[in-house]
């Protein structure tokens, strides 16, 4: 396990096996439900507008690029809680590669400010990259689904 998915939570847990995409930011490991904490990903069904103002798939993007992250490769998931869902919240990763890291970084998951301060780095770069969401223009998706899905 590497030192980056260490967790200061006493009561921290590993779970570890093969993995199912469910969306985004969402994994199931080894039976259970397993959200990617610190990033917020766009929900699956979400459209965005692209640098030229075509609508793209993003949401469907980001399930695909976590599902190509993890295809044939045990992932391994220190939970350190649970969200309001009762899914465990988790620092995950896949070939030692920290997967809400990556997805952001590709510019595919925002970090989630209001749960982590983990991934503003990465985000940072995305964004001055142009890469992903940032080449174009999206609603977050906290304030999509707030928005009933729009």
């Amino acid at each position: 396990m590497a030192v980056a998915l260490a967790s200061p939570h006493a009561l921290a847990r590993e779970l570890a096996g093969e993995a199912r995409v469910i969306d985004g930011d969402t994994l199931e490991v080894a039976g259970e439900r397993v959200r990617l904490y610190g990033i917020d990903a766009q929900e699956t069904d979400q459209i965005c507008t692209d640098g030229e103002g075509r609508p793209w798939a993003c949401g469907a993007a980001a399930s695909e690029a976590l599902r190509a992250l993890i295809q044939g490769r045990e992932v391994v998931c220190v939970v350190t809680g649970r969200d309001r869902y009762k899914r465990a919240l988790a620092l995950c990763q896949a070939n030692g590669e920290d997967l809400g890291a990556r997805l952001v970084r590709d510019g595919l998951a925002l970090a989630y400010r209001r749960y982590s301060g983990l991934y503003l780095t990465p985000e940072a770069d995305a964004r001055a990259a142009g890469r992903g969401l940032w080449a174009g223009r999206f609603t977050p998706p906290e304030a999509w689904r707030q928005r009933g899905r729009q």
